[in-house]
């Protein structure tokens, strides 16, 4: 079995261009291609974590990796998805953010001995000018085509910028230079990314007469077909200062029944024949099934010994031992407990376990919050200095989420 029928039947694969070529260039390792990524934030995050670990399987089987990152078109902001304008970043922000992008994809892509390359689209795009852009690229461009795209259709009735407008056009324009470039031959991206991608491979044809391909992957959706990778607190990061390995393991760990074959067979390295015998499993089985996702992706992102770590942790948790090591934690001090004690919904608001006082109050009266194992539901609960007798108390909320609360004094 090729890399291309493993990637079918893993239920990668959206839409292609011209399935048979593009089957014989990933299968005999001789596709390079590209995949971007705009640097919005600070860290790649579990949104991009599909697009990493089908970059790290083509390499596996021979394809060269080209990772793009956005330095240019994170000038624009890609309108794919949104219904509203991104915020706009400065240039020294998109610098910063592209460091960090390429200390992460390290992890997952081998670029020593020109096994992969790292580009950054500022180094054609942002000394462009203006008027040969237009007379060389725009007159490429049908204005009534781009229209229907479904990634403007969305943004029509909320308005759409001419700078977003552009977009179609910096993206079809990388490829056309990693083309001429580098030889690259295949784009990979979200299936919302479609048209954008299609735009590249027409501009290809039209200014060099050659062809080029492109394959969109399915997105990363949970069983409401909504995007996964969003918690309480916000996005999942891959930066373990951001979402530590602990709650990184614990987002796995607490998929939906549904969802965690999927989940495996789209990210895990784990072979497909062995994810296909898990399907019928049900029950304890699955936590199995969910514990075996959790360890394999921690293992990808931070490290063996950090999924070893946060497993034996999680472990501790839902067998109720006092196992804390592990466990997210935050640290308090005498000024935070003013006359030695503070309330115990100011105290789920200080350590962010939850995003507003009112829903603290929410939690404690519907009986969602515990310390040291006792519920209270009590809203006008106090916790004073003296429950910190070990240095510490161990908030639960919910069933699945632990905190671990260090004092100070």
């Amino acid at each position: 079995m090729g890399v291309y029928e493993d990637l079918q039947r893993r239920g990668l694969i959206a839409q292609t261009t011209d399935e048979e070529q593009i089957r014989e260039l990933v299968n005999s390792g001789k596709a390079v291609f590209y995949i971007g990524f705009d640097p919005t934030a600070d860290s790649l995050h579990v949104g991009h974590f599909m697009a990493l670990s089908l970059m790290k399987r083509l390499q596996m089987a021979g394809n060269k990796p080209i990772a793009l990152l956005g330095g240019g078109t994170g000038m624009i902001g890609d309108p794919s998805g949104k219904t509203d304008m991104r915020k706009m970043l400065t240039k020294e922000d998109i610098e910063h953010n592209c460091e960090c992008f390429k200390k992460q994809m390290s992890r997952f892509i081998d670029f020593s001995d020109d096994k992969a390359l790292l580009v950054n689209n500022a180094d054609w795009l942002l000394d462009l000018n203006y008027v040969a852009l237009l007379r060389e690229v725009g007159a490429c461009f049908s204005v009534n085509r781009m229209l229907t795209a479904e990634c403007y259709k969305q943004r029509m009735e909320r308005g759409l910028s001419f700078l977003e407008f552009n977009y179609m056009i910096m993206q079809s324009y990388d490829f056309y230079s990693l083309y001429q470039r580098y030889g690259c031959n295949l784009q990979f991206g979200g299936d919302d990314q479609w048209s954008n991608m299609l735009g590249g491979t027409e501009l290809i044809r039209r200014k060099l007469g050659k062809d080029s391909h492109a394959m969109t992957i399915n997105l990363l959706l949970n069983s409401e077909g909504k995007k996964m990778g969003k918690t309480e607190k916000g996005a999942v990061w891959l930066d373990p200062e951001k979402t530590s390995p602990f709650d990184f393991f614990q987002y796995w760990r607490n998929v939906s029944d549904s969802d965690v074959i999927k989940c495996l067979k789209m990210l895990t390295f784990v072979p497909i024949g062995e994810i296909e015998a898990m399907e019928g499993w049900q029950g304890s089985e699955l936590n199995k099934a969910k514990e075996i996702l959790a360890f394999e992706l921690t293992k990808l992102v931070h490290g063996e010994e950090e999924a070893q770590k946060a497993l034996e942790g999680a472990r501790a948790l839902f067998s109720s031992k006092a196992d804390t090591d592990n466990m997210p934690s935050s640290e308090i001090s005498s000024a935070d407990l003013p006359d030695g004690k503070i309330g115990l919904i100011d105290l789920l608001f200080l350590v962010k376990l939850v995003p507003s006082k009112a829903e603290a109050r929410r939690l404690i009266q519907q009986g969602g919050i515990s310390v040291n194992d006792e519920k209270i539901t009590d809203v006008k609960a106090e916790i004073t200095a003296e429950r910190f007798s070990e240095g510490f108390i161990v908030i639960k909320k919910g069933k699945k989420v632990f905190h671990k609360v260090k004092y100070n004094d």
